[in-house]
């Protein structure tokens, strides 16, 4: 039992609140109700899971060492030994195949996992340490999920709304280096050295100002409009308020852990929850 909830732990499935991203654009096409285009959607997220924790996997094992001796991550399974390599790899290997066969026949949506496991291995390996470009590279596997449950499966995707995900990825990713900046300096990623307070401050800063206008631009598009009414348009200020109220966490030292950190905010759960009643209330 120990070990079964080990390699759970190891597939950090709360981390599985990024896949849904996949789900973009069914629920922005108002095609929800579509049965089997709605299973495909979930076949993609499903498959995203699968290759999203091959992928923490993965850089477990190849940090693994390195993690034994940092004060919080020898906690990790492989890094505590609670896990071993070899069943590690065997999971891994497990998952690699099960997210193949969720996306087989959907040559596009394989095409996006592979695109998304070879960016992420080149990540973990080399390129999280080279500034600007490993914020880029983490904003690229949200751009990929958003196609996935976009392109991928037939839904013609909004560029306002490709746009508005790529500079909310790009906020995301900026605010969690500002967030470890809050550690102590023998725990901060080698990266950190490259990034001044104020210079992640203005990155920051641009890309929630970025992610604000083209989220605007997009709820008060024709299309949208056309689609949703005001809908959109009323959820603006939620959004504009959600953003914030994360900016105002992570300069508290939270953000490190997107998705752990967005589901320990009363006033943000609070927002999503007033956001799905705006945008979907009137449905149910």
């Amino acid at each position: 039992m120990r070990l079964l909830l080990s390699l759970v732990a190891l597939m950090r499935p709360h981390q599985w609140l990024k896949n849904t991203f996949v789900f973009a654009g069914l629920v922005f096409s108002g095609t929800w109700g579509n049965g089997p285009l709605a299973l495909t959607v979930l076949n993609a997220f499903a498959a995203f899971c699968c290759f999203s924790s091959l992928v923490y996997i993965l850089n477990d094992w190849h940090d693994r060492e390195a993690d034994a001796r940092h004060p919080v991550k020898r906690a990790r399974p492989l890094a505590s030994g609670a896990v071993s390599p070899a069943a590690a790899l065997t999971l891994a290997a497990a998952l690699l195949a099960l997210g193949v066969a969720l996306a087989a026949g959907n040559f596009k949506l394989l095409l996006l996992l592979g695109l998304y496991l070879a960016l992420n291995l080149a990540y973990s390996w080399r390129l999280k340490h080279v500034p600007v470009v490993d914020v880029t590279i983490i904003a690229s596997g949200f751009m990929l999920r958003l196609l996935a449950g976009t392109l991928a499966v037939g839904i013609p995707p909004s560029r306002w709304l490709l746009l508005a995900g790529l500079f909310v990825a790009l906020f995301l990713g900026f605010s969690k280096r500002k967030a470890e900046t809050f550690h102590d300096e023998a725990d901060q990623r080698a990266v950190l050295e490259h990034y001044s307070p104020a210079l992640l401050d203005v990155f920051m800063a641009v890309t929630m100002t970025a992610s604000l206008m083209t989220y605007g631009i997009f709820a008060t598009s024709a299309e949208a409009q056309r689609q949703h009414g005001d809908r959109l348009l009323y959820t603006v200020p939620i959004v504009v308020f959600a953003l914030l109220r994360y900016a105002y966490q992570v300069h508290r030292g939270r953000g490190e852990d997107v998705s752990r950190d967005l589901l320990r905010d009363a006033w943000i759960l609070g927002a999503l929850g007033a956001w799905l009643v705006v945008f979907l209330g009137h449905r149910f």
